[in-house]
């Protein structure tokens, strides 16, 4: 039985989230991250003002291959904004495969990573350019932009890894928020919709 081998694959990455060599890419617009953020008010303006089609974040990655051993290589480009006192998130998500792990390279921009795990352990690590956050399997990880440019990071990731996204929502949310401090900065508060995470 012979095994085809598939070509290299030949990657130029932009500060700004542009990959030259994507296979493919998404994007999440206003109108796709209802139930997301907790103010729903502060929401509902958002999008009135904006339009539900206000860009929020765009994916780019290169999958040249799938299956076990395969990996899959990508931009996040997280627009910078504020719903009520929190900042700008992607909605989130657990791998499916629950043991995969990530790694998150910042390249401009800053930002948090929040993660936590289904049995309450809760970290928001702070990233600028030039930093980098390793995921360990079995960490649900969400994005945070809480500076006023886009938050632009490099990931890589298991291609069987797949993702859980409804586990957030099923959730009322992660257990933690990144909030504007008053001060010009951040902090974390919890969230008081959590009502757990179900176990997988």
């Amino acid at each position: 039985m012979t095994t085809t081998i598939p070509d290299p694959g030949l990657l130029a990455l932009g500060v700004d989230g542009v990959l030259r060599g994507a296979t493919s890419s998404y994007e999440k617009r206003l109108g796709d991250m209802a139930g997301v953020y907790r103010n729903d008010a502060a929401y509902a303006a958002e999008v009135a003002e904006k339009g539900a089609e206000f860009l929020v974040y765009r994916v780019e990655e290169h999958r040249n291959v799938d299956g076990e051993g395969a990996l899959i290589i990508g931009t996040s480009t997280l627009q910078p904004g504020r719903y009520g006192d929190e900042f700008a998130v992607t909605r989130g998500h657990l791998h499916a495969k629950a043991d995969r792990a990530e790694l998150y390279y910042c390249l401009s921009g800053t930002g948090v990573m929040l993660l936590e795990t289904l049995d309450g352990r809760s970290e928001a690590v702070p990233m600028r350019a030039g930093e980098a956050v390793h995921v360990p399997g079995h960490w649900v990880h969400r994005s945070v932009n809480v500076g006023a440019e886009p938050f632009v990071t490099l990931f890589c990731y298991g291609a069987d890894a797949g993702q859980n996204y409804e586990l957030i929502s099923r959730a009322g949310g992660m257990a933690s928020l990144v909030v504007d401090d008053g001060s010009g900065g951040w902090s974390t508060r919890p969230n008081s919709d959590h009502i757990g995470y179900a176990r997988t």
